[in-house]
C-alpha cells in the first residue's frame, strides 16, 4: 500500500549536514538552527556569516560578551536587525563569497563563506582540545575573512574584526592556561 502523503526529501524537511554534525556542541547546533530560521524568514536562499553572527549574539552568552553590554552591542544588533528591512537588501539574490579561495561547492543552503566558517570552527576546536566546536569557535571563524558579510556589519557598527580575534584568542589562552577547561 502506498502512503497517502509523499515522502519529503531531506532538503524539503530542512535537514542539513550541520544538523547531524557530531563535531558541534548542542549550543552551536541551536545557533545554526536559529541562523537557518533567520535566513528563511529574510527570504534568503543561503545562510551567510551575518545570519550566523546574528544568531550567535542572540543565543550564545559568551559570544555576546565579546562585544560588551554598552552601546557597541546595541549598534551591532541594530545593523543586524536592519538587514531584513533595508540594510543588506543588496545581498538578496547573491551568494556570499569573498573569492579569496577557489570556489568549492558549499553545503546545500549555505554560502561558501558560511560553510567554510563552520568547517574552520570545527578545526579550531579539534586543534584546541579535541572537543566539540562552540560559539566562540564559530565567531572566530566568521570574523577571520575580511570579505565576509559579518565583518562588513561589524565594521559598520564601528567594530574591527582583528580586535575581535585578539580578544577571542586571549580568552581561549586564559582558559587553556588556567584551570584547563575549554572556553565552551
Amino acid at each position: 500500500m502506498q502512503p497517502r502523503i509523499p515522502r519529503q526529501s531531506a532538503r524539503e524537511q530542512g535537514i542539513h549536514r550541520a544538523d547531524n554534525d557530531a563535531r558541534l556542541s548542542a549550543e552551536l547546533a541551536a545557533v545554526i538552527a536559529g541562523a537557518r530560521r533567520r535566513a528563511l524568514r529574510d527570504g534568503d536562499r543561503h545562510i551567510d556569516t551575518a545570519h550566523l553572527l546574528h544568531s550567535l549574539l542572540e543565543s550564545d552568552p559568551e559570544a555576546r560578551a565579546v562585544f560588551g553590554d554598552g552601546p557597541q552591542i546595541a549598534r551591532l544588533l541594530g545593523y543586524l536587525v536592519q538587514r531584513s528591512i533595508g540594510y543588506g537588501l543588496r545581498w538578496q539574490g547573491t551568494v556570499e563569497d569573498s573569492g579569496a579561495l577557489p570556489a568549492v561547492p558549499a553545503a546545500e543552503g549555505w554560502s561558501p563563506l558560511a560553510a567554510d566558517a563552520l568547517e574552520y570552527a570545527c578545526e579550531r576546536a579539534a586543534l584546541r582540545d579535541g572537543d566539540l566546536a562552540c560559539g566562540i569557535d564559530l565567531l572566530a571563524a566568521i570574523v577571520a575573512d575580511p570579505e565576509s558579510r559579518a565583518v562588513e556589519v561589524l565594521h559598520r557598527a564601528g567594530i574591527e574584526s582583528p580586535e575581535v580575534l585578539i580578544w577571542i584568542e586571549g580568552r581561549l589562552e586564559d582558559y587553556v592556561g588556567g584551570a584547563g577547561e575549554t572556553a565552551c
